[in-house]
């Protein structure tokens, strides 16, 4: 790097944010990565290094991010006449109970607790079905048609589980 060397903005980052940090560098001696793993990098790997252990990284340090997270509010969540209550594993629609499997009440809560963003179809397999998903993304559509079926008024023309094309699903309240 042109000003800085990577321990340097490694420490400046950490003195305004808790992102998280994975140095990539081709220095290799044990007091370089004691240096930047002390200064706050959540992880160091050194050049060269293959593409998939660099993403199993970046999943490990992701893991571990959501440990540190504090735990999202739940309770009643309401959407028009559509009611969700986290709590109590309950939806109603219209004032009448909707019943979900546990499968895709796990899928529901994942949208509304995310509710606005973006969740990749790899993130929302791995949170309902398990990390040993990833690639099944017909499960992902099948069980989208079927909470939609379930919740939409019209399923054909969704309004809350929107699909957003080759990367995953939003919630979108309303």
């Amino acid at each position: 790097m042109p000003r800085l060397d990577g321990l340097e903005v490694c420490a400046r980052v950490r003195e305004r944010s808790t992102v998280r940090i994975i140095m990539l560098t081709a220095l290799d001696a044990e007091s370089d990565r004691v240096a930047a793993l002390d200064l706050g990098a959540d992880d160091y790997l050194t050049k060269p290094f293959g593409v998939e252990e660099l993403l199993a990284r970046v999943r490990a340090v992701l893991r571990r991010a959501r440990w540190d997270a504090v735990p999202p509010a739940t309770g009643l969540r309401r959407y028009g006449d559509l009611e969700i209550d986290l709590e109590g594993h309950v939806v109603r629609r219209g004032g009448a109970e909707v019943r979900l499997t546990p499968t895709e009440f796990a899928l529901l809560e994942q949208l509304v607790l995310n509710a606005g963003k973006v969740l990749a179809h790899r993130l929302l397999l791995q949170r309902v079905w398990g990390p040993e998903y990833g690639g099944e993304h017909e499960y992902l559509r099948v069980y989208m048609g079927r909470l939609r079926h379930r919740l939409e008024a019209d399923p054909a023309n969704p309004t809350f589980p929107v699909t957003e094309p080759g990367v995953g699903y939003r919630w979108l309240p309303r």
